[in-house]
């Protein structure tokens, strides 16, 4: 049996395909750097990240600094004539398209196939006569029109858009909000699933029609019903090696982001059913518990990757900054053991922490956990600071901070940081050490308890508990730190020796 969620982490708008006995998925990454992770899998339940398609966010000059909540929305990953596509909106300037043989990259450049401002959700789709299609939805806040799905022709290469377009479903009414199209061909009827409805209390749709442009039918399969499951939507379809139909989709877990959810599928009348079917009526409800897929080479306990022992001479792949990394920011000493970031100065503009850009960070792995680093300060300047950070909306860290008369141990917070408020810091003691061991304790509903050490063994709590906070259409995310406030010929660093992810103790 396995229990959803499968993934307790924030890989939103998941989409999801099979390539012989691997599952490959993709989800949205917003403004964070390398953008657009890849999960693998054996069997829908294990994933582990192989890398990202996305090594800096272009426009580059433009994501060089921080944009919370703009860059890559909900992609969507296919395998073509021997190749991997992803196809990714950004919904200031477009739709671009990034292409592979291996899935773990190395990944082409991205093209923008098409233009526009608030084009959303594309998904690509090669027919059997050899057509190219494209189909996206609408961010009103950008395009200020939503609720409708547009199909566009396109290119054998799939590298630009023929024409304006055709909407093919209007969802004013019924379905408002709909987006997040994935495109599908199956016994003679092509398949629209598309989610509804909002993030929060929405559902799932499915469209069918025997021509490519409609007109479609519409039924949904997969809402909440009776469960505690919220706004079950915006997924893939995927079928296993044995032929058992599976839906993967997203739920809302406010500070812990979006998580994804594995629901069994079959097929009944040409129209799909998704998790149980508990009124019969072919509109399923979520699954808790379930019998795990089969696997031909068997269930291997996997994870996305947390800890890191800064042992190599690149970033561990859970890693990810706000904005496209410069090569000044930090220092790989794979063969010494350890991550040094530098001091580099917070723009004097900037109230906290809420946009800048070299705040090395990953995603809440669970629902409780514990997080622990050990980190040796060299300050150069007063104010150069280093520590461990939970990042959102309102935000809170402890850090080694260099002031006039030393170093010393603070704990400071942050509400409201998107609406540029000042921080709240407390003095906690003077550090009588440079290194500092740094913990981190997550239970449920995301309360936040730092702790500090300066031998290893005896941890003290420092202030009192933080109750994290999403950012902008990201789960809250823990991470490390090391900047500046003065600028000079030089920088002050930080040397991270490991960072280590355990359950909660």
């Amino acid at each position: 049996m396995y229990r959803n969620p499968i993934i307790f982490a924030d890989y939103s708008d998941p989409d999801v395909i099979r390539v012989g006995a691997n599952f490959y998925l993709v989800s949205s990454s917003f403004n964070a750097v390398p953008g657009l992770p890849i999960l693998r899998s054996r069997d829908l339940i294990n994933w582990t990240i192989i890398g990202h398609a996305l090594p800096r966010i272009p426009p580059y000059t433009y994501y060089d600094k921080v944009h919370p909540g703009e860059g890559v929305w909900a992609p969507s990953i296919r395998y073509h004539e021997g190749a991997f596509y992803i196809y990714y909106p950004d919904v200031e300037y477009g739709i671009y398209m990034v292409k592979a043989k291996n899935p773990a990259g190395p990944w082409s450049a991205p093209i923008l196939v098409q233009a526009g401002k608030g084009l959303e959700d594309p998904c690509p789709f090669w027919d059997k006569d050899g057509r190219a299609y494209l189909i996206h939805a609408f961010a009103g806040s950008r395009a200020h029109i939503r609720s409708v799905l547009v199909m566009n022709m396109m290119n054998a290469e799939g590298t630009k858009v023929l024409d304006a377009g055709v909407i093919v479903y209007d969802g004013h009414g019924l379905d408002p909000g709909i987006e997040g199209p994935k495109l599908y061909f199956r016994g003679g009827y092509y398949y629209i699933f598309s989610p509804a409805g909002g993030v929060e209390l929405g559902w799932q749709v499915v469209l069918r029609s025997k021509n490519i442009y409609g007109p479609y039918e519409r039924r949904v399969v997969l809402a909440e019903g009776k469960t505690a499951i919220n706004g079950p939507h915006q997924g893939a379809w995927v079928t296993a090696e044995d032929g058992q139909s599976w839906f993967i989709h997203f739920q809302d877990r406010g500070p812990y982001g979006r998580v994804d959810l594995l629901e069994p599928m079959k097929w009944l009348d040409n129209w799909p059913v998704i998790g149980v079917n508990q009124n019969r009526d072919g509109v399923g409800e979520p699954v808790i518990e379930y019998k795990m897929p089969e696997a031909k080479s068997g269930h291997r306990l996997e994870v996305p990757q947390t800890s890191d022992e800064f042992n190599e001479n690149t970033l561990g792949l859970q890693w990810q900054w706000q904005a496209n990394p410069e090569a000044t920011w930090a220092y790989c000493a794979g063969n010494l053991g350890y991550l040094r970031l530098y001091a580099r100065m917070i723009p004097d503009n900037l109230k906290n922490y809420w946009l800048v850009p070299n705040l090395l960070l990953q995603k809440f792995p669970a629902e409780e956990f514990q997080a622990t680093t050990k980190v040796t300060f060299t300050p150069l300047l007063r104010g150069d600071r280093t520590g461990l950070i939970v990042m959102g909306r309102s935000y809170a860290y402890l850090s080694l901070v260099e002031r006039d008369s030393g170093l010393y141990l603070a704990y400071a917070t942050c509400e409201h940081a998107d609406e540029g408020t000042s921080e709240k810091e407390r003095i906690i003691c003077k550090a009588h050490r440079t290194t500092v061991y740094l913990r981190l304790i997550v239970a449920k509903g995301a309360t936040c308890q730092f702790g500090y050490s300066f031998d290893g063994k005896e941890f003290t709590n420092a202030g009192a508990a933080f109750m994290a906070q999403p950012g902008e259409w990201v789960g809250a995310k823990l991470g490390i730190f090391c900047t500046g406030r003065i600028q000079t010929n030089d920088s002050g660093f930080a040397d991270f020796d490991w960072f280590r992810v355990t359950g909660k103790k």
